[in-house]
């Protein structure tokens, strides 16, 4: 039974909403200055320090940031807005930087005030789905829980679809992501990231995945100019750098590795330059121990390097969970 409510009868604090003020057309506004109180840039300085190239994807992040910072911006001026939808798709191979541009992207949408907190909460169909009826729910939901607020940033997102499984519990989390994503999109922003091909697949088998995801980035491979940058500052980071003749080896070590299977750009190159350290210690210990130098520790030498299986003729590809 529905109850009429005489307005004579409400409480005399309630107030009723005041419409928004309607502001002038030429009311000032300055978006450079809404820009640096943001500080937006430095988060797009840290992006540009932390990952070499990447220049279409660290342009796309600009303009998603220039299209959240507008939005604010039309909020503050009483224009009709709603919250947009930034549920985001990272396609591209291992050791693209993916990762990294997901934690930063967090950091932008935190300091322009469209997530609460701005943390990074990276699983894999492992963290979501359950092993039998009635686990899948609370998994999934925990997660999200622990999300909300930030960024959930789901690798390999594919593997939560297996038709070829009919026991499989992958479908339920895809349903409780998709309820989630389109009611609380104010305050959860959903990444999905893997190999483009099956990221394609992935959306065709669930169309109401593709229609609430608005960015899709292609992260492309790296170069062997770009990729020989990366070692050096990560060399750098670690204290270390390359002899002349072991810069040499390395380049070439980078030719042969992009050429074999399981091949992971930055993620090869930093397991390649651990593998580097560990012949290094090996090598020191077994010469000359009581007459080293500060620089002896930290020179990586091209034997270091050419010990490698890559140069190797007829051994087997590297183990890819060590990319040596």
């Amino acid at each position: 039974m529905i109850q009429e409510v005489n307005p004579e009868d409400l409480p005399e604090n309630q107030e009723e909403e005041q419409p928004a003020e309607v502001l002038p057309d030429d009311t000032p506004i300055d978006l450079e200055e809404e820009f640096k109180a943001s500080n937006v840039q430095e988060v797009l300085d840290k992006l540009d320090q932390e990952l070499i190239g990447l220049a279409p994807i660290k342009q796309r992040i600009r303009e998603i940031a220039a299209l959240l910072l507008v939005d604010r911006a039309r909020q503050q001026m009483n224009l009709t807005t709603e919250t947009p939808t930034l549920h985001m798709c990272f396609t591209g191979n291992p050791g693209t930087g993916k990762t990294t541009v997901a934690m930063r992207m967090a950091e932008i949408l935190h300091r322009l005030e469209y997530v609460r907190q701005g943390h990074l909460v990276a699983v894999t169909r492992d963290d979501l789905v359950g092993q039998y009826i009635g686990h899948t729910a609370p998994k999934t939901k925990e997660v999200l829980k622990k999300a909300m607020g930030g960024v959930l940033f789901i690798d390999e997102a594919y593997y939560l679809y297996r038709p070829e499984n009919e026991r499989d519990y992958g479908q339920e989390a895809i349903e409780i992501l998709l309820q989630v994503m389109e009611n609380n999109r104010d305050d959860l922003v959903v990444i999905l990231a893997g190999y483009k091909e099956k990221m394609d697949r992935f959306f065709q088998s669930n169309p109401g995945m593709r229609s609430r995801i608005a960015h899709h980035l292609d992260f492309p491979d790296y170069g062997e100019n770009e990729l020989m940058e990366i070692a050096k500052m990560m060399m750098r980071d670690l204290n270390y750098e390359f002899s002349p003749e072991a810069e040499e080896a390395f380049r070439e070590y980078i030719q042969r590795r992009m050429q074999m299977p399981h091949f992971a750009n930055a993620r090869s190159v930093r397991n390649a330059i651990d593998r580097a350290r560990l012949r290094q210690a090996n090598r020191l210990f077994a010469g000359d121990t009581k007459n080293l130098k500060k620089q002896d520790l930290k020179t990586i030498e091209p034997e270091d390097i050419r010990a490698s299986s890559v140069f190797q003729e007829g051994v087997p590809d590297p183990d890819p969970a060590l990319s040596q």
